[in-house]
């Protein structure tokens, strides 16, 4: 398992686009977080095992159905990039 951090851009703040990503994270048991960034795009990070990673990618390409995704850009963090915070689930963050 991975810990991964996705930054997405495009039409992706103000469509509903974190709602949708979290409902689909959690219906496969995906612990992390989305949250908005201030130059208009999206941070993701997620738990994923290798065999989610393709799906989860699809997952946020697809996003909710105002959005419009342009790129994606990811990156495995390391352990010595853990936050503070326990996952419990996928949550949305301000």
């Amino acid at each position: 398992m991975n810990r991964y951090k996705f930054i997405i851009s495009g039409k992706v703040q103000g469509v509903f686009y974190r709602k949708s990503i979290q409902q689909f994270a959690s219906l496969g048991q995906i612990q992390g977080y989305i949250k908005n960034l201030k130059d208009k795009r999206v941070e993701v990070v997620a738990f994923l095992y290798d065999d989610q990673f393709d799906d989860f990618l699809k997952i946020l390409q697809n996003g909710s159905p105002l959005s419009k995704v342009e790129n994606i850009e990811y990156e495995i963090l390391d352990e010595n990039d853990e936050d503070d915070l326990i996952y419990d689930g996928f949550e949305i963050r301000s």
